[in-house]
């Protein structure tokens, strides 16, 4: 999908009383995140933060996990990320399954719910170290050892596999839903502008948006609950944040799979190419959270906590309902410079702000009850972990 220019006179007052009446237009959308610092951006936060108490209460949920990354080789080269290696790289490494379980086993003592499997993207079809590594293990994918894993996880841990491992194909889908409730594929951008020289993903064959929302269409088609996001402050507009939304919202209109959209904000390291790249401010952030509330409206918004530091209780009067998985085991490997809150604290300063911090499973309780988004012996083992609303039973 190209970048779009916006071309719209619509007023903000005009913007955000349609916002409060129901959906939003991609012009409407335009005018909401331009929003002026002053009454326009209070306006803006009133509104997200009046629709996700009507929709979803005064609950902001949290995912207690564990963070599994199978392997950090990949095949993509993203200007921010600092998680993939090459073979032979300091830190490289693929998972081993005895691995993998001591951290699944690990994290069900401490009362964790969902082992998050991160990895990069199809590493075997750029490195022969990766093919045979594969190829010891006893597959041919990465994305086959993964499922392996998934299955061993989910029935010797008991835990809820959440598998976020890049592009998949209807076949990668079909074998990964047996043992995984939930998945992710984070859109990140919808702009083909991203992809061209000089552009964050320029040397990044897997993040071109057509690739990665026939993905997430894919998933609907299967109707596997499914997590997806954008990132921002990475060089993109905001009227391509906006179509980036609009473009979410399409696919779940569809499907009615989306279950969470992450509005994630680029912080810059100094061990990537866009180190000195401008980091999206906080305000910039919650007024992308509030029009993503307003786009979205019943589909779960949320913000990882540890990216915002010690500013993150502000991003509730944005609207957001969830803080995404926080691990009391693992450390964020995306962004290991940013370690998780204590989950207290983030219980304390949640109740500062009036809500009650609640944990809920890999899977949203919208889709827990619902017929056809889970297999049936594995709907039965997410239903018994769940309460009658949904949650995580403690």
């Amino acid at each position: 999908m190209q970048a779009s220019v916006s071309t719209t006179s619509l007023p903000f007052a005009a913007a955000v009383a349609a916002a409060r009446e129901g959906e939003v237009t991609r012009e409407e959308a335009c005018a909401l995140i331009r929003a002026r610092e002053g009454a326009e951006f209070d306006s803006l936060l009133a509104a997200a933060a009046a629709l996700r108490n009507q929709l979803r209460g005064r609950r902001i949920s949290y995912s207690k996990k564990v963070f599994i990354p199978l392997t950090n080789l990949c095949r993509d080269y993203c200007g921010y990320c600092t998680f993939r290696k090459d073979p032979g790289q300091p830190g490289a490494r693929t998972m081993m399954p005895d691995e993998v379980l001591a951290v699944a086993e690990a994290g069900a003592r401490m009362g964790c719910k969902e082992a998050l499997f991160s990895l990069g993207d199809r590493p075997e079809a750029a490195f022969p170290e990766m093919r045979e590594a594969l190829g010891r293990l006893g597959h041919a994918t990465t994305l086959s050892y993964l499922a392996q894993m998934c299955e061993r996880v989910l029935n010797e841990t008991g835990l809820l596999p959440h598998a976020n491992p890049g592009l998949m194909g209807r076949k990668d889908l079909e074998a990964l839903r047996r043992f995984s409730p939930s998945m992710g594929l984070m859109l990140e951008s919808t702009s083909d502008r991203l992809i061209g020289p000089g552009q964050p993903h320029d040397n990044a064959p897997d993040k071109a948006p057509r690739l990665r929302l026939k993905t997430i269409a894919e998933a609907g088609r299967q109707r596997i609950p499914f997590t997806t996001g954008i990132l921002i402050g990475i060089g993109e507009t905001l009227d391509e944040r906006v179509d980036a939304l609009l473009a979410i919202r399409d696919l779940h209109q569809r499907n009615g799979h989306i279950q969470e959209v992450i509005i994630q904000n680029f912080r810059a390291k100094p061990d990537i190419l866009m180190r000195d790249h401008p980091e999206p401010g906080l305000a910039d952030l919650a007024r992308t959270i509030a029009v993503a509330r307003l786009v979205l409206r019943e589909i779960s918004v949320q913000a990882p906590p540890n990216l915002s530091d010690e500013t993150y209780p502000f991003l509730i009067q944005a609207g957001l309902n969830d803080w995404g998985g926080i691990s009391p085991l693992t450390r964020d490997f995306i962004n290991p410079e940013k370690p998780w809150p204590q989950i207290d604290a983030l219980a304390d300063r949640t109740a500062a702000a009036g809500f009650e911090l609640t944990e809920r499973l890999s899977v949203y309780p919208d889709y827990i009850f619902r017929d056809g988004f889970l297999e049936p012996d594995l709907a039965a083992k997410v239903r018994a972990m769940a309460d009658t609303a949904g949650f995580a039973t403690v």
